[in-house]
């Protein structure tokens, strides 16, 4: 059934408008975005299509012009249209979290780092250096790994701290399964970074787990 001939209530378009962008499905979302389908298909039929072969929003963002352009309906417009949606939301996030305190705005800052780290396949620990305001001195991804993990070296982190005269810094890494749940490894590396940080006099304020749909804070866990 063609989109035009749902409840309106249920329309994707109606539906952001009445209850906000939240209030939507992965493919709702993507049927916007599409605007419309091809033939025998509507966009939220296409948008379902996408999402069955590439499994999520991640792996359809992270996927090849080629791999993309495979799927009855789309081709190189829609996706340089996906690209362009995903990079200016990555900037909005980025002026955002430029301008506000860190701490006082922990959403804007797990938001930031999701958008930093969710898509990638594989592992990357990065760190928010901040000044004695907690304001953003410098995003840097400090270390890549496999789709297992990545070493991490103390020692280089409290390099680049001192080299951005930072005050503070936030510490985060994404994995690659989608799963934020923090390991042993996650909290042996937090406590060996902290005391590492405070003998230069600078405080490690959080180390964030960033997944799929959830960013864990160890500081929340007690960790820190």
């Amino acid at each position: 059934m063609p989109i035009i001939d749902w409840p309106e209530a249920e329309r994707p378009r109606e539906k952001l408008l009445q209850r906000g962008a939240d209030a939507l499905t992965d493919a709702e979302l993507l049927a916007i975005f599409l605007r419309t389908g091809t033939k025998g298909l509507s966009a939220i039929d296409l948008a379902y299509t996408l999402l069955d072969k590439f499994s999520s929003l991640r792996n359809l963002f992270n996927a090849s012009l080629e791999d993309f352009s495979n799927i009855r309906g789309v081709g190189p417009a829609k996706y340089v249209q996906l690209q362009a949606v995903l990079e200016m939301s990555n900037r909005y996030l980025s002026e955002t979290i430029e301008k506000q305190n860190a701490i006082t705005s922990p959403h804007d800052t797990r938001q930031y780092l999701k958008s930093k780290l969710r898509h990638k396949p594989y592992e990357v620990f990065a760190a928010l250096f901040l000044d004695n305001r907690h304001q953003l001195i410098k995003f840097e991804e400090l270390f890549r790994g496999t789709i297992d993990g990545a070493s991490v070296y103390p020692r280089e982190v409290v390099k680049k701290a001192l080299e951005y005269n930072a005050a503070a810094i936030i510490i985060a890494h994404n994995h690659p399964s989608g799963i934020a749940e923090p390991s042993q490894a996650d909290e042996q590396i937090t406590h060996r970074l902290t005391k590492a940080l405070a003998l230069v006099d600078i405080r490690l304020l959080d180390h964030l787990v960033v997944g799929d749909g959830d960013v864990v804070s160890l500081a929340e866990r007690g960790i820190l």
